[in-house]
């Protein structure tokens, strides 16, 4: 015996679970289904094991997969809250008098408002659903009908590169408004349907105090310098001090919820993530990549799989004859009551990008299964809605993203793009940075065999030459769209930089060049050039005498970054810029006025017109943008 540890468990489960995680990615890889979320893949093979590989074991044998899957389920809901860019939605929140064009325009408005509408969509959809089966508690079916997956719709706008189009944050504030109302909304019910109307009913509200107290308490420790230190020094290596505290934390909401109910247990696991996605900032990138390995490397698997070996589906026998008619009908609900409220993006986007975004915020996962295991457990609902829910999530998953790509097919010509001549690792290396700045990227590949390899790292990319004209003409170039020229040889990247500005009368060029004699050359076609040289002694200079600066810039891009964005609001005209309410995650750092710079000071008057250079995040460019200019979200290149 070993530090009376036993080793007497049956791992046989583990090592079939554990196989199962490792073999779905390679089966979506090797036949080419990367668009099927992976989580039906496991719900299946989670089944087929359940059946054939699972049975005679004995209830011990499940004792640890048992408690794998609850900790997946409730890390599945700390990374759901943890999704949520508190930011982002608290940027949306109105700040002058409504008027109905800009209560159209205000993400978090219009996310409340669908769903208002979805509520009681849903809850008529389950009246009439209840005509045909038994359904205990009509109220909770509708609130299981109403959830959304943000798990879904990420993935799905990033793919496209839409994440930081208007109409994205529109979908993603309308899908997080959904997830966290909709938890919230069950979580009381679940405990009001056990319990009653319940002194202890307080002890949720008291969970939302803690929340606050805690959001105060980690937001003052986190500003002391001992604290900074410690956290700096003990973040890396073995002792991963912001892991083991992310996991305190979600250990902390879970143990005190437990003590409330079971019921509010995935409440407290939420709001643990939404807890630590407040505090998040330039450690959020680093912090996700880490957490997202312990989840969907390990923990999530076991739950996903396990809702398919525990799948029963001899409990749809309840329904008899009716199994078809319902099924056809809650599925028909299901996409109903979240694409007839999305008709509200109608007048902004057009009818069929609003109804497009309709269906894909009808994809449901987690949350769905997580809701309708509360209920089957209080009762709420039979073993037969639990099964065809549980099929549910796995058809919304599956067709929500194709109805939404087919509806709103992603041309990648059209739009605002950057143009990218030449597939070397720089080029994809700026393309992936891009894309996470929200913005279109077309690499331009002669190798075949490069654009096979460029395609399977998810980026967009056409066979053909620069220096061909028809090539530009097929990608719709215009003269906003940048261009940058990086073929590896200096000749050439001059050749096609000739053509740009010959054929096209193109402006915004850039070319990479690495031998000094031809810059005049490009100067005289009027053309920005990259001396490669000299940016890297530049790099190497800043490494030596602004270090800090130089890392805060490099390794914080996904986070931070520079952006030039012009002032168009005249109601700023002739404001000072301490009377202008900035987001608190930009700072202005210069201010460009015709072709003069200088350095802002509280007492600087602004000018429209004015370029403003704001260093920040994403989410404080955009309220920026919105306070900077109302013909909005333009940023001066």
């Amino acid at each position: 015996m070993l530090l009376n540890i036993s080793f007497h468990y049956d791992f046989y489960p583990l090592l079939v679970v554990a196989a199962i995680a490792w073999l779905t990615p390679i089966i979506l890889s090797v036949f080419k289904l990367k668009k099927i979320p992976i989580v039906i893949i496991e719900i299946i093979l989670g089944f087929v094991a359940g059946k054939f590989l699972f049975g005679g074991l004995s209830s011990e044998s499940f004792i640890i997969l048992d408690f794998l899957a609850l900790f997946g389920f409730l890390f599945l809901m700390f990374l759901g809250g943890l999704e949520i860019d508190v930011d982002q939605i608290l940027a949306s929140l109105p700040r002058r008098r409504l008027t109905v064009s800009r209560f159209l325009k205000n993400p978090l408005l219009v996310g409340l408002s669908q769903f208002a509408m979805a509520i009681v969509l849903s809850y008529a959809a389950s009246f009439a659903l209840a005509q045909l089966v038994d359904i205990p508690s009509i109220w909770y079916f509708s609130l299981i009908m109403v959830t959304t997956s943000v798990a879904i719709v990420l993935p799905v706008l990033k793919d496209r590169g839409e994440i930081g189009s208007r109409f994205g944050q529109m979908v993603i504030i309308a899908a997080a408004v959904a997830d966290i109302l909709s938890i919230i909304l069950f979580t009381f019910t679940a405990f009001i349907i056990k319990n009653g109307f319940h002194y202890k009913l307080l002890y949720i509200i008291a969970l939302f105090i803690l929340f606050f107290v805690f959001y105060l308490l980690i937001s003052k420790l986190k500003d002391i310098p001992i604290f900074k230190k410690l956290s700096y020094q003990l973040s890396q290596a073995a002792s991963q001090i912001r892991i083991r505290g992310a996991l305190l934390t979600i250990l902390i909401f879970v143990v005190i919820s437990q003590y409330i109910g079971k019921e509010v247990v995935l409440l407290g696991a939420f709001l643990s993530g939404l807890l630590l996605s407040t505090m998040l900032h330039r450690e959020r990138s680093l912090m996700l990549i880490k957490l997202d390995g312990m989840g969907f490397g390990f923990f999530i698997p076991f739950f996903f799989i396990m809702v398919g070996a525990n799948f029963d589906p001899k409990a749809l026998a309840e329904f008899d004859s009716s199994l078809i008619g319902f099924l056809i009908l809650l599925l028909v609900s299901l996409f109903a009551i979240k694409v007839l409220p999305s008709l509200l993006w109608q007048k902004l986007f057009g009818m069929k990008k609003a109804l497009s975004g309709g269906f894909l915020i009808s994809s449901r996962l987690s949350l769905i299964i997580a809701a309708s295991a509360i209920g089957l457990e209080l009762g709420v609902i039979t073993s037969g809605i639990n099964a065809s829910i549980i099929i549910m999530a796995v058809i919304t998953c599956f067709v929500s993203p194709i109805v939404y790509n087919w509806m709103s097919p992603n041309t990648i010509t059209e739009g605002n793009k950057t143009i990218i001549v030449g597939g070397s690792s720089t080029a994809v290396l700026l393309a992936r940075r891009l894309h996470l700045h929200g913005k279109k990227v077309i690499i331009i590949e002669e190798d075949k065999s490069r654009c096979q390899e460029i395609t399977d790292k998810g980026i967009n990319v056409v066979n053909g030459s620069g220096c061909n004209v028809s090539v530009f003409e097929e990608l719709k170039l215009k003269p906003d769209n940048y261009v940058v020229i990086e073929t590896g040889d200096d000749e050439k990247n001059l050749k096609i930089s000739k053509v740009l500005r010959n054929e096209f009368l193109h402006e915004n060029i850039i070319s990479r060049i690495s031998k000094f004699s031809l810059e005049q050359k490009y100067k005289q076609q009027g053309i920005e050039t990259i001396d490669v040289t000299q940016i890297l002694a530049t790099a190497i200079e800043n490494l030596i005498i602004r270090p800090t600066t130089y890392h805060a810039l490099v390794e914080s891009f996904e986070n931070f970054s520079v952006e030039e964005i012009q002032i168009t609001n005249k109601n700023l005209d002739g404001s000072m810029i301490k009377e202008v309410p900035f987001h608190k995650s930009a700072i202005l750092m210069m201010v460009r006025r015709e072709n003069s710079f200088f350095i802002p000071h509280g007492d600087t008057y602004l000018r429209t017109g004015d370029i403003l250079l704001v260093f920040g995040t994403q989410t404080a460019f955009e309220e920026t943008r919105v306070l900077l200019g109302d013909a909005g979200y333009k940023t001066v290149k």
